[in-house]
């Protein structure tokens, strides 16, 4: 019988475990975990819903949603994608619902509904988990390997699917000493400190739509802005620490942003809008109203940032105090020093080099016989669903293409 060992209990870990024993039932198939649960990153995402994918069909625009892995996504969503698998969850019993930003749910609005659903067809295919086994190394047998654990008896397998999830680069150690490149992992996904600026006064506060630059880089994004207590999150940001997880790192995540509170860094543009919209304000003080629908106290607290008295009238708006304005409506300058996890999740770039595997099959190159699946490989996306579906996918595939050879 052919014996397959997947390493890391989390969603990858399981799903490739299930696709595997889909595939191949007579296989063995054995989950190793080292810690004394099983799936607890699908415990607390989504703030404890699971957002368990997207609902973006087409495939290149669902790739675009990957700062790292982007390419060889548009092949893989080719063979597994987001419908295949809303489908897998909702033909084994899981209600799901698609909300207006395309992020997808349980409908129960739990993430323990996801859990329950992977360990019931874990348990109904027999393939079995291994609770508190923490791996020393791996040792090819040309074929097969052993795998040597701290207090248990080493395990002789044929194949093994690797899904150990982000982590420290000294977690990598024993899959760089078979001769895998890894890039080294940086934290993704987070939200911005800013302990110096006033404007966390305003915690709770969104506006949508923003665009969000990142001073001496290239780096921007657009969409919703949240204040929070700490500094700034949402999307906009979020996007910004994903497409910059690099850079910021660099930074030492000590660097400046712009905001454009009115999504348009071209003031003519917004000079334009402002006179368009004049004739209706009339003596209405500037502080009660404002063209953009910027909320009350985000806009007050921008008209006092820039030196307006709030009971000036619309019609009294001079040159001078319109261009002051429009500055700080599309060019608002904020300091940021740290950075927060975002909610209790952990998302990492990095992780074993796309040059190291067969991105078609998600087969080691330098190890015959391995293969790889989720956040552990240099792939990553925003927020949104899409680095579930990043692991649902390259599970999948990992678990399907192990007992074909090329």
């Amino acid at each position: 019988m052919v014996k397959v060992v997947v390493i890391g209990g989390g969603a990858a870990g399981y799903f490739a475990a299930l696709s595997c024993k889909e595939h191949y039932p007579d296989t063995e198939v054995t989950i190793v975990e080292k810690s004394s649960k099983v799936l607890s990153k699908v415990k607390v995402s989504g703030g404890g819903r699971c957002n368990v994918t997207n609902a973006e069909r087409n495939v290149k625009v669902l790739a675009s949603h990957y700062p790292r892995g982007e390419k060889p996504l548009r092949k893989l969503f080719g063979i597994f994608n987001t419908q295949d698998a809303i489908d897998w969850f909702e033909n084994r019993g899981v209600a799901l619902k698609t909300y207006e930003n395309g992020q997808v749910f349980p409908e129960s609005n739990q993430s323990q509904t996801i859990i329950d659903c992977l360990t019931r067809e874990a348990e109904k295919l027999g393939v079995r988990t291994l609770l508190r086994w923490k791996l020393i190394e791996v040792v090819p047998l040309h074929p097969g390997f052993r795998i040597e654990f701290i207090n248990h008896s080493p395990i002789i397998c044929d194949n093994i699917i690797v899904a150990t999830g982000g982590a420290k680069m000294s977690s990598f150690d024993w899959i760089v000493k078979l001769g895998h490149q890894i890039q080294p992992p940086v934290p993704s996904l987070f939200t911005f400190n800013m302990p110096d600026e006033e404007i966390t006064t305003l915690m709770g506060v969104v506006m949508n739509p923003t665009l969000v630059r990142v001073q001496g880089t290239k780096l921007k994004a657009v969409g919703s802005l949240l204040v929070t207590h700490w500094g700034m999150s949402g999307p906009a940001i979020l996007k910004l620490s994903a497409w910059g997880a690099r850079v910021l790192e660099e930074f030492n995540y000590e660097f400046r942003i712009q905001v454009s509170w009115v999504n348009e860094i071209n003031e003519g543009q917004v000079h334009w809008r402002l006179e368009q919209a004049l004739p209706n304000m009339g003596i209405r003080f500037m502080k009660n109203v404002n063209p953009w629908k910027i909320p009350i106290r985000l806009w007050v607290f921008l008209l006092e940032k820039a030196g307006i008295g709030l009971e000036t009238p619309w019609n009294q708006l001079g040159k001078k105090t319109r261009n002051k304005l429009i500055n700080i409506l599309t060019n608002d300058t904020y300091a940021v020093s740290g950075k927060t996890t975002f909610k209790e999740e952990f998302v990492t770039c990095g992780g074993v080099s796309l040059k190291s595997l067969n991105m078609s099959t998600m087969e080691s190159r330098v190890c015959p016989g391995m293969y790889f699946a989720g956040e552990v490989i240099d792939i990553d996306g925003i927020t949104g669903g899409f680095n579930f579906q990043a692991a649902w996918t390259t599970a999948f595939i990992a678990g399907k293409m192990i007992g074909k050879t090329e």
